[in-house]
């Protein structure tokens, strides 16, 4: 599907040679990107390519008796990358004796002690997991004074000098286009220094400090200069909602208002990138604007023709059984015409495709059943019918990541598998206590039945005695300091029972709601622990109790917390290793979205249209959830709608979408997708 453009370092070409190698593609399909870009399978293929470079570098400088200067950068995207140097290190004896580094950034002022420190996070992700020399490993010092900080960043900048220069340079990127804390004005000769952080970066931020305001307004950062001084630079990008500035990075002009795009004047820089994060690319958005599909080494498929129709249909703003043969032509899809001949036999196919993904029995429908009966006014796609040839009702289990997921992305769905009367399992699969406010849990600490489970010796003076713990933790509890077990578990009992009362309304019956708490989640911090087999073994054991005909998880890659990921990522293993059990010969695995982003039309596998009636059940379910109502603690960057608000706007999206391409007018549709290897 793309190129891997060449490349001039060594180090470069050994990293292609990998086990798992970017796509390949034809000729053109570069034309409009100014750097090499590499996009891979998914996020973990990207960062292990990433650290089989920076593995080749290393080595090949302890064979010369020579250091490696390495340029690191923090934060989720390069976690990666440092687990799988951490693996070289333990199972294949790459030693970090000889590597000097240089990080890109600091927040400013820092304590090296604090959670949200770049400091501990390198200590934890890669300095104390290694034998690099603590002597060799330099970072921003977020505790000098303000009067010292010009000075301290000219040392560094000497530092990186007298070690030789950076050889490999590790980047992120933010949602501005910002690499190490360079935000949007950052010129292209600017060195380490300090600088006042973006209102952008500083929502992003916010998760991590447990509230903006308590995000520090000023960073150390290497310089745009610095950066590029680095004689090779990976720039790695993962998740959709990195896809626009990856575009803009990649295929817009050179800007100071984009950081990243001064990456294009660098004679040795690639991006990494994984499937979702490259969407926005023309090769992947518009690929017959570039070059003739099949030279590209792509065809003229079911897939890549509904993607072409919607975006031609949406582009002219016609229904698509009203596009013309002069529509194709004008818009540069002749070559589709000349393929898959006549406009109208192209929009018929397409159209129909579409129609067949709308179905008002998400769960099949039982046999014999009327297509217009019970509440499927909605058309009913023969994919479902057929699956409705075996066992009615169906044993369902939808996964959610945290308490409230399920209703917020799939709520019309959810009622509408129980009001079917399918055997519905919800598994929340973390305890979401980080994401309470303290006064709320103040004013559930006195809630005696779930007390009574938790505490079997809760009496009057216990209770007495554990709120007065609580109320002095919190009185003087720092911005970002973990919790006490005991106010951790207050927190998930309030999350527990908001989420058992969401389950009941939508028809779940309470022996059938499950609360997994992975361990992976249980930090008491927004930064969770890896995967571990526990995570794993306890969604296994349900899955084989239950032995479902579908399965539901959240397929929101782009959840700025990464728990998304971690829990798609948990119910894939499970199911790759029950891949043997007779359920799952037939088991539909169903991805939806909601929270941050919703499915794209020409993706659509299934779309259940909601009523108006059904769009406001929904609404009700989400209210349950009163912890995270108004206002959430970790609502997300950049978006100030409530969840209800962002799911029911993207519902009615959706269906207004379908609306214009000239199918059937329903108040809401939600969308979901199948999972296929890459999603996680």
């Amino acid at each position: 599907m793309t190129s891997t453009p060449s490349m001039t370092s060594t180090t470069a070409k050994a990293a292609t040679n990998s086990p798992v190698a970017p796509y390949p593609a034809g000729p053109g399909t570069t034309r409009l990107e100014r750097m090499p870009v590499r996009v891979y399978p998914g996020s973990a293929a990207a960062s292990a390519a990433a650290a089989r470079e920076i593995a080749v570098l290393i080595r090949a400088r302890a064979a010369e008796g020579r250091r490696a200067v390495l340029g690191l950068a923090t934060g989720s995207t390069p976690q990666g990358v440092y687990e799988e140097l951490v693996r070289l290190h333990r199972e294949e004896g790459l030693s970090f004796a000889n590597v000097v580094s240089f990080n890109l950034d600091e927040y400013w002022p820092m304590n090296p002690e604090a959670l949200q420190s770049y400091r501990r996070f390198m200590r934890e992700y890669l300095f104390d997991l290694v034998d690099i020399d603590p002597a060799n490993a330099h970072l921003p010092d977020g505790t000098i004074a303000r009067e010292q900080v010009s000075d301290f960043c000219r040392r560094y900048e000497a530092r990186i000098r007298e070690a030789g220069g950076i050889d490999i340079q590790l980047l992120g990127v933010g949602r501005t286009g910002h690499i190490g804390f360079n935000e949007p004005g950052s010129a292209r000769d600017s060195r380490t220094r300090l600088i006042t952080l973006d209102r952008v970066t500083r929502a992003d931020a916010a998760s991590d400090f447990f509230g903006e305001r308590n995000v520090p307004r000023t960073a150390m950062t290497m310089g745009v200069g610095t950066i590029l001084d680095a004689r090779r630079i990976l720039l790695l990008a993962f998740g959709e909602h990195k896809a626009g500035i990856i575009r803009r990075a990649v295929e817009g002009d050179i800007t100071p208002t984009v950081a990243a795009s001064f990456l294009q004047q660098h004679t040795d820089a690639s991006v990494l990138l994984d499937p979702a994060s490259a969407a926005e690319l023309t090769r992947f958005k518009t690929p017959w604007l570039l070059a003739p599909i099949r030279d590209s080494g792509l065809t003229w498929d079911e897939s890549m023709t509904r993607r072409a129709v919607i975006w031609l249909a949406t582009t002219v703003k016609k229904p698509i059984l009203k596009l013309t043969d002069e529509d194709y032509n004008e818009h540069g899809l002749q070559e589709l015409l000349a393929d898959r001949g006549e406009a109208y036999d192209i929009n018929i196919e397409v159209f129909r495709g579409l129609q067949r993904t709308i179905t008002g029995w998400p769960g099949g429908k039982p046999a014999g059943a009327a297509a217009s009966a019970g509440r499927a006014g909605a058309i009913a796609s023969p994919r479902h019918d057929d699956a409705a040839a075996g066992r009615f009702p169906k044993r369902v289990v939808v996964f959610s990541p945290h308490p409230d997921d399920d209703v917020i992305s799939m709520g019309g769905t959810f009622i509408r598998l129980c009001d079917q009367e399918h055997e519905v399992h919800v598994a929340y699969q973390t305890s979401g206590n980080i994401a309470v406010w303290d006064d709320s849990a103040l004013r559930h600490v006195d809630f005696l039945r779930e007390f009574a489970q938790a505490f079997p010796q809760l009496g009057r003076e216990f209770a007495e005695r554990l709120e007065e713990r609580i109320e002095a933790f919190i009185a003087a509890k720092a911005p970002g300091q973990v919790d006490t077990p005991e106010l951790q578990k207050v927190k998930g009992l309030i999350r527990r029972s908001e989420a058992r009362a969401g389950a009941k309304y939508s028809g779940v019956k309470p022996e059938n709601i499950h609360f997994l708490d992975l361990p992976f989640y249980e930090t008491g911090r927004v930064r969770k622990k890896p995967i571990g087999e526990e995570d794993i073994r306890i969604t296994m054991d349900l899955l084989d109790r239950v032995g479902p005909d579908q399965v539901y998880a959240a397929g929101d890659l782009s959840d700025p917390h990464g728990t998304h990921r971690v829990c798609l990522a948990v119910v894939v293993k499970a199911m790759e290793r029950l891949a043997d059990r007779p359920w799952m010969k037939s088991c539909e695995f169903w991805l939806y979205r909601g929270a941050w982003q919703e499915w794209e039309p020409h993706q659509i596998e299934m779309a259940v249209p909601l009523a108006p009636d059904e769009v406001v059940r929904k609404r009700i379910a989400i209210f349950k959830h009163e912890s995270q109502k108004d206002t959430a603690l970790f609502p997300g960057p950049s978006d100030p709608r409530e969840f209800w608000q962002r799911a029911e706007d993207r519902n009615r999206q959706t269906a207004r979408l379908y609306d214009k391409l000239g199918l059937a007018e329903y108040e809401a549709i939600e969308g979901f997708v199948r999972w296929r290897p890459g999603f996680a």
